[in-house]
């Protein structure tokens, strides 16, 4: 499969930060603007946070309350119709649940993934022996059937490494996750030289941050950074067993830039963080 860089999920966020300027540039409530089109307030609110396709009808009667000028209204219709095309993932169907379909797509079009995690190398470097040992574990009344397209979405996320446009990935794990054997300890050795050979790419910089500094602004959960170029807002990612949770207020993406920033310094160097992969590889060998 290949993974398309363009993501209707970042369309759809664009057009909705779009429709919210202009809503209150015309000093309007979403109440006023709902009922100049027939619309319960609730449908309004939820296209103005990306939660809401738009029909092309819908898109042409929002620019005529809203008063958008002639020249904005092509742009902003051609926004919307790719806001509606549907994402690669999609062709997976259920494999990839409702919750995660938004990271997904949001994920495809990042010029940037800062990710820290506690428990678990990152799903984009594992391999799908670790991923299929890791989805497992956690989903617990899954077939077999139903783990291989969870792994098989993994594996498909994981062109965002090396394909075209990649992003620029800084990505940080408790010695916990290098050091817990996952899978058996074929698995596990097979995981380090994967983590070894990907710590070479040039858009990555894989840390490890040692048992050794104690406690650390982390130790709650693991959370992902989504950054993005130039006109779309970062937003924060932290998942749970059931489902997930996105932060977009720039106090709270702020606020996690701080967490990862402060991880960033305390982590091992890269260099130091290979010679520790290395070491535990090492280990299970004997």
């Amino acid at each position: 499969m290949t993974l398309s860089r363009h993501s209707p999920t970042v369309r759809r966020r664009r057009l909705a930060a779009e429709f919210r300027r202009l809503r209150e540039a015309r000093g309007l409530t979403i109440d006023q603007v709902a009922a100049e089109i027939d619309w319960h307030a609730t449908k309004l609110s939820r296209v103005e946070t990306g939660k809401q396709s738009l029909r092309l009808s819908d898109v042409r009667a929002l620019l005529e309350v809203l008063q958008v000028a002639a020249e904005l209204r092509d742009p902003l219709l051609a926004l919307a119709r790719e806001a509606r095309q549907r994402g690669w993932w999609q062709a997976l169907g259920e494999a990839v649940p409702d919750w995660f379909e938004v990271y997904v797509g949001l994920e495809s079009e990042a010029s940037g993934l800062q990710i820290s995690e506690a428990e678990f190398v990152p799903g984009l470097l594992q391999t799908a022996e670790y991923a299929r040992a890791v989805h497992q574990a956690a989903q617990l009344r899954a077939s077999d059937a139903e783990i291989e397209r969870q792994v098989a979405v993994r594996m498909a996320r994981q062109e965002l490494l090396t394909g075209e446009g990649s992003p620029q990935l800084s990505m940080i794990v408790n010695e916990a996750a290098i050091r817990r054997v996952v899978g058996g300890a074929k698995v596990m050795r097979a995981q380090l030289a994967h983590l070894m050979e990907l710590a070479h790419l040039r858009n990555l910089t894989l840390q490890v941050l040692p048992f050794s500094i104690g406690a650390h602004p982390a130790m709650v959960s693991g959370f992902h950074i989504l950054t993005f170029e130039p006109e779309d807002a970062d937003v924060v990612y932290i998942e749970y067993p059931t489902g997930s949770i996105y932060l977009e207020r720039p106090t709270e993406v702020e606020r996690y830039t701080l967490i990862f920033e402060r991880l960033r310094v305390e982590a091992l160097p890269t260099e130091a963080t290979r010679d520790l992969i290395e070491q535990v590889a090492r280990e299970l060998d004997r």
